[in-house]
């Protein structure tokens, strides 16, 4: 599904920050990312999808098959490209539902579907809230705007219900989540989760992998994946930390 090889990516007119990232993402499968803080984690999360304060100087993406590179960021999104944001940005002056609308029917549009109907759309947004057990409250009001940490983090797995992408990317989605926002955010998305989907999952700790359980974790360190492995590699990271692996690639 995803591949990417020898990614070197920096700040525009800044220090280079992904240093030759190699990973390859097939249909179904899980991934964690971990690593320190500014190993470049979430940099790799905006270069694939297409964050412009990022320049990418070598190397490839391709999702199923097309050039992620030569796609604007509406594209890749289009295309089936997901993230949900460490820190989702409020919207003031635009509701959820109009906000859903232009978005899905976006999305229906580049895939040469038709617009959906009002009322067949409230009724998708009517089932998608329910799956993921977000308040109608939280639906009718401006998007994320005066919304809390775990409210936001909600809504963006709500998000992902009704666009229904096949890549999805959790950017430390458990930042600032107390155990039960996090299992409700967790679940929200095991529930979404088809045979097909896959996801890169991005996190510090065990205890989001507790509930969304990966198939491969990665170890990022100064740009590159130093190590990679199966579900027991976050286990060995919880209990002794980085250092171990930094003594181990000198």
């Amino acid at each position: 599904m995803l591949e990417i090889k020898n990614l070197h990516a920096a700040v525009v007119g800044g220090k280079e920050i992904l240093k030759g990232v190699d990973l390859t993402i097939r249909d179904g499968e899980i991934h964690a990312l971990m690593g320190t803080n500014g190993a470049g984690k979430s940099t790799l999360s905006k270069v694939i999808v297409g964050d412009p304060s990022y320049e990418v100087t070598e190397g490839s993406i391709t999702f199923n098959g097309a050039d992620v590179l030569s796609m604007k960021t509406e594209e890749r999104a289009h295309a089936g490209i997901f993230m949900s944001f460490q820190q989702p940005i409020e919207i003031p002056g635009v509701s959820m539902t109009n906000f859903m609308r232009a978005a899905v029917n976006a999305r229906r549009k580049a895939l040469g579907l038709e617009s959906l109907k009002s009322t067949d759309f409230l009724k998708l947004m009517r089932d998608k809230r329910k799956l993921v057990d977000i308040d109608n409250k939280l639906v009718n009001r401006s998007v994320n705007e005066g919304f809390s940490g775990g409210e936001k983090k909600r809504n963006e797995i709500f998000q992902m219900a009704m666009l229904e992408p096949s890549f999805c990317i959790l950017d430390e989605t458990d930042s600032g989540l107390d155990v039960d926002a996090l299992r409700v955010v967790a679940e929200g998305f095991n529930k979404l989760r088809k045979p097909e989907t896959s996801a890169l999952v991005i996190t510090h700790y065990q205890r989001l992998l507790d509930y969304i359980r990966p198939d491969v974790v990665h170890i990022l360190l100064d740009g590159r994946i130093v190590k990679t492995a199966g579900p027991e590699l976050a286990l060995q990271i919880e209990e002794q930390g980085f250092d171990w692996i930094k003594d181990e690639i000198k």
